[in-house]
């Protein structure tokens, strides 16, 4: 019997809801918000006209002012290496932190793993917002833990410790741990630990074997954790907003203050151009090395 293969069946129709999904949530507002950063601020209609007729003769019209104000302007590239150098340590302080917890995960028993994954899992069944809040008042100058230090003669004085680099910091580290713990823990609990043991038999100390085997083969949940939690972070808005100070310059405030305070949609949209090209960057090297990784199996 012929078997008959309509073109939206199986695999194809798989890849095509995602597809049109991704077309829809993404690739058309970055359109629209891409056309609207050629267009002049001073316009009353932010989208402006690229295409005029004429004569027959139909122009193209393209603002580039609006980029070199940004390459421009110290402000902007400031901004930028400052939410670059904040994700960055955020990042870092995720890996350090959140490698002990996925690894104890993944040579945890087999019962008690359903358990541990449903604790580092439990923050997101709380308002994201009300747990930054919290930090308020953990980090306030009266707050828990300056109080704590003063009752235990620690300090004399409370720290000022909110709207400040520490503060931004540990709240975007406690926000963003799990998206480091997840994809570690997935890659090190299918790990061979036959592997271990053969190193074990060859004179590897236990340093010796986490370090040459351990790290090495779970370097894709390093990568994919790194990605989770850097992307993001580098376009956080809420987190320095609570808990950031005037030292903690980040892009995606620098965007509201375009949007809603002065007005300027043009300029917005070019920051928010530039800010996605950043992010893509990694996320193409991401890609470039799991293709290797495919290659090479």
């Amino acid at each position: 019997m012929k078997r008959f293969n309509h073109p939206l069946t199986g695999r194809r129709f798989v890849i095509a809801v995602p597809a049109l999904w991704l077309t829809f949530a993404f690739l058309v507002p970055f359109l629209i918000v891409l056309r609207i950063s050629f267009a002049d601020a001073d316009v009353g209609d932010p989208f402006g006209t690229l295409l005029t007729m004429a004569d027959g003769v139909m122009t193209l019209k393209v603002k580039l002012s609006n980029y070199l104000f940004i390459l421009q302007d110290d402000l902007y590239v400031l901004t930028y290496l400052s939410s670059l150098k904040f994700a960055a340590i955020n990042t870092a302080l995720c890996l350090v932190i959140g490698y002990p917890f996925a690894y104890f995960m993944a040579r945890a028993r087999p019962a008690i793993r359903p358990v541990l994954l449903m604790l580092v899992m439990m923050p997101f069944w709380t308002s994201f917002l009300l747990r930054i809040y919290a930090w308020k008042g953990i980090l306030a100058n009266n707050g828990i833990l300056n109080n704590f230090l003063i009752a235990i003669g620690a300090i004399g004085e409370p720290l000022h410790l909110m709207n400040t680099p520490f503060s931004l910091i540990i709240g975007m580290t406690y926000a963003y741990l799990p998206f480091m713990i997840l994809p570690l823990y997935a890659n090190l609990v299918k790990m061979d630990v036959r592997f271990l043991e053969a190193a074990a038999d060859l004179g590897a100390t236990p340093f010796q074997a986490f370090w040459r085997v351990t790290v090495p083969l779970s370097k894709s949940g390093i990568i994919a954790g790194s990605m989770l939690v850097f992307i993001p972070s580098v376009g956080e808005y809420v987190i320095p907003e609570l808990l950031g100070g005037p030292e903690t310059l980040m892009i995606g405030r620098q965007l509201w203050d375009e949007f809603f305070t002065n007005n300027d949609w043009p300029l917005a949209s070019a920051v928010t151009v530039v800010v996605i090209m950043l992010i893509l960057v990694p996320m193409a090297i991401f890609n470039k090395y799991k293709a290797e990784q495919e290659d090479q199996r």
